[in-house]
């Protein structure tokens, strides 16, 4: 896991884009609804880092975080034209919960 919080890159974000596939595949998948994905940027802590193994086509990145009834989430999103688009999000594993806790 990258260990510099890279919370800069989210400075001048105004917004999110949504897919509507990636909507369903999020709850279909892990139960994760479009809102707690949201709500993950706006709480804190919250740990950005570059997902750089997944950054072939477009640069992504990963946050650690938590949503507004505290469930702790592993969201993968990109940025295009300012906007967060999630790409996957799913419940952290302990790994990540140790890392999310320190």
């Amino acid at each position: 896991m990258n260990k510099r919080n890279q919370l800069g890159i989210l400075k001048k974000i105004v917004g999110f884009q949504w897919d509507e596939a990636n909507v369903h595949k999020n709850w279909e998948s892990h139960g994760v609804t479009f809102l707690e994905c949201e709500e993950v940027f706006f709480n804190e802590p919250l740990i950005v880092a570059r997902d750089d193994a997944h950054s072939q086509g477009e640069e992504r990145y990963f946050v650690l975080g938590k949503t507004d009834f505290d469930r702790l989430l592993f969201v993968v999103f990109t940025i295009r034209k300012e906007k967060i688009r999630v790409i996957s999000a799913r419940d952290m594993n302990k790994k990540e919960r140790r890392a999310y806790e320190k």
